[in-house]
């Protein structure tokens, strides 16, 4: 077995080793989220936290891990008797983002099923997880079948296998801990608001910590046994503290006037629900416990508040989660009442010795001849700043004809729904049709390799036609291996959207450029809902420039737009080569993946050449020999409209939507005044 990275070792990440030990003391907690960069040491100190926790009672022999002094009912394995008892270390499971439904739940032996009558069930990872802790490393890029499983598991505390009527039930009780880069996309906020704490980390700036990194991880690669022995004695001393805060967890008490301050501040915040206002209510708890308190303060309230509501407050993907520190001390303050009477042990609180910062750790002091905390690897150096400015005060280019300031984008509003024809065969989403393992059943063949989905109807009518020469004689059914059929089932799939859009001077007129950019990120908003990949391509001046590769991060896309200033010429046939690169860079990478282009423009083509329409028809007959899908949003306004959008539509092979055309409620009212119309002339 390989050694782990100390937990006691990790440098800095005070919130983040806080937030773990909380739910190492308090399971009911809800789980922890750790948002961050690359290279920050998320995946280090998830897993060491596992070394920490006690061990678990199970039951012997007992696949699921059911405790002796209460054992599932349910239990597959059970009913269970006089079997005995064992005790084994806390499990940490890791769900790989690119595992399968069978892989998660478990699987069922259907043939044995059929046959004969018998549940034969292996259990998968949320079954090896409970009890212990569920850890999923890119939680934000697990696909949607496997987010919906973890969100009945972790709602219901049980998992349900269900094949052609042939269920399975077991207890699946575990701390759910995930770990994020933002700019790879955001989390779907039903999961979102399953995780009880969230908390963000970042590389230090600080030289002298930075090297303390470095020096405990060179330590620890060169000699893993030997470094861990040298952080022993702490690990055993945070080991301890972890048991006595769960006995005196029971004992702690959440006065009236503490409960008056956490609803207080989850209605100041107007956080959707109770659960944050439960979950604040656990962290205060074991806020105390662990500061070896029996009673909750309004501090113990404002750093659950700080670990428990920033996520629950997002409104939008393209919200930065983030607290008003000030209004949360004023919201405090405003309902303050009696703190309790007893003071903490100052040995034993957050900032007790031992304690590496507000919440302790049990990180030794920094300094000195003890170890020091660390990362996965080498810390990345910060980014060079840019010179900052406001977009009121952007630069103009030279060569740009006049470059403008970035405009606000419009309110966002509900698109109408935009698709690539045909069926697919991509990452499962909601956007376009494509065969997929989830959704409806539209036929059967022979599987390939593991049968995941049965079509019962099919499969029975395989074996019938064999029965009497496999000599059967009860009244169970004789199946074989060639029998099975796998189902063909039709759902939705992910797209790569990649928008094209018009930076020119044609499109500069304050007001209208507004609009381009609400109409952009209403898209935008579409394509985080229908889980597409996105990324932006600008024109103007003289050249087309990728703001932003193909990503999941429709937000990134969101802050790049955002901050697009406007003017110079309308390089129209650059933005659709540039595009026409990026989208055969694309097949290669993700050749299921199907692209749909988004050219937001009013058509004019004013650079690129001595015929620039001519070159933008030319690029644009490339992406139609390709057979890329294309919408092109028409954004020419006027009483007088020269329609060059729609002669690009027609070159690009695709179809043409103006900007009013473009909002759902718009096109919803165009089907019921075809609706009335259709009524009137047949009544007439």
């Amino acid at each position: 077995m390989s050694t782990r990275y100390p937990f006691t070792a990790v440098v800095g990440m005070d919130d983040l080793r806080l937030a773990l030990l909380l739910n190492a003391v308090s399971p009911s907690v809800g789980g922890v989220l750790v948002r961050g960069e690359k290279g920050t040491a998320k995946s280090t100190a998830v897993r060491a936290l596992a070394e920490l926790l006690p061990e678990v009672a199970v039951v012997a022999g007992c696949r699921f891990s059911c405790d002796p002094a209460s054992p599932d009912p349910g239990c597959p394995d059970g009913p269970h008797g006089d079997g005995g008892a064992d005790a084994r270390p806390a499990r940490m499971v890791e769900l790989p983002v690119g595992a399968s439904e069978d892989r998660l739940v478990g699987s069922l032996d259907i043939e044995k099923a059929l046959a004969d009558g018998v549940k034969a069930f292996e259990p998968g990872l949320l079954a090896a997880a409970h009890r212990g802790i569920l850890y999923v490393d890119e939680v934000n890029l697990l696909s949607d079948h496997l987010i919906d499983h973890l969100l009945d598991a972790a709602a219901m505390g049980a998992s349900h296998v269900e094949r052609e009527g042939v269920s399975v039930r077991h207890a699946a009780r575990f701390l759910l801990v995930g770990t994020m880069n933002p700019e790879e996309g955001e989390l779907r906020p039903q999961l979102l608001d399953r995780f009880g704490l969230t908390v963000e980390v970042a590389a230090s700036r600080v030289p002298e910590e930075r090297v303390e990194v470095v020096r405990r991880r060179l330590a620890f690669e060169d000699d893993p046994a030997g470094f861990a022995e040298r952080w022993a004695g702490e690990e055993a001393a945070l080991r301890e503290r972890i048991v006595a805060a769960r006995e005196l967890l029971p004992k702690v008490a959440l006065g009236d006037a503490v409960l008056l301050q956490i609803a207080a501040t989850c209605a100041a915040f107007e956080v959707d629900g109770m659960r944050a206002d439960i979950v604040m209510a656990r962290t205060a708890t074991a806020l105390a416990a662990w500061a070896g308190r029996e009673g909750v303060t309004s501090e113990d309230v404002r750093q659950a508040a700080l670990l428990a509501l920033p996520h629950r407050r997002r409104r939008n993907p393209f919200d930065a989660p983030g607290m008003d520190e000030d209004k949360l001390d004023e919201t405090l303050e405003r309902f303050k009442g009696e703190e309790p009477e007893d003071d903490p042990d100052p040995d034993q609180g957050p900032d007790g010795p031992g304690d590496g910062g507000p919440g302790g750790g049990g990180v030794p002091p920094q300094g000195g001849e003890g170890p020091a905390p660390e990362t996965d690897g080498v810390p990345e150096e910060a980014p060079a700043q840019a010179p900052e400015h406001t977009p009121e005060h952007a630069p103009a280019s030279r060569g740009t004809g006049g470059e403008r300031a970035a405009v606000k984008a419009a309110e966002p509003f509900r698109t109408k729904m935009l698709s690539v024809p045909g069926l697919g065969d991509g990452a499962a989403g909601r956007r376009s049709r494509a065969r997929t393992e989830h959704g409806r059943t539209t036929g059967a063949t022979r599987p390939r390799g593991a049968l995941t989905k049965l079509h019962l109807s099919a499969t029975v009518r395989a074996a019938a036609p064999h029965q009497r020469a496999r000599g059967r004689s009860g009244a169970g059914l004789v199946v074989r291996r060639d029998d099975l059929r796998q189902a063909v089932r039709e759902g939705r799939e992910g797209n790569l959207v990649l928008f094209v859009v018009d930076a020119s001077g044609s499109m500069a007129a304050r007001k209208r450029m507004g609009a381009v950019k609400g109409a952009v990120l209403s898209l935008l908003l579409d394509a985080y809902q229908r889980r597409d990949k996105v990324g932006l391509i600008t024109f103007r001046g003289r050249a087309a420039e990728l703001a932003l590769p193909p990503t999941s991060s429709v937000d990134a896309a969101a802050a790049r737009l955002e901050e697009l200033p406007t003017g110079g010429r309308t390089p129209l046939s650059a933005g659709l080569l540039r595009a026409h690169d990026v989208l055969r860079v694309e097949r290669l990478r993700d050749p299921s993946r199907r692209p749909l282009l988004v050219v937001v423009t009013d058509g004019r083509a004013t650079g690129g050449g001595p015929d620039p329409v001519g070159l933008a028809a030319r690029a644009a007959r490339l992406h139609a020999a390709d057979g890329t899908a294309s919408v092109v949003v028409d954004c020419e306004a006027g009483p007088v409209r020269l329609g060059l959008a729609g002669d690009l539509a027609r070159h690009l092979g695709g179809t043409a939507v103006t900007l009013d055309e473009l909002r759902a409620d718009a096109i919803a009212g165009l089907v019921r005044e075809a609706q009335v119309n259709r009524s009137v002339r047949r009544a007439a």
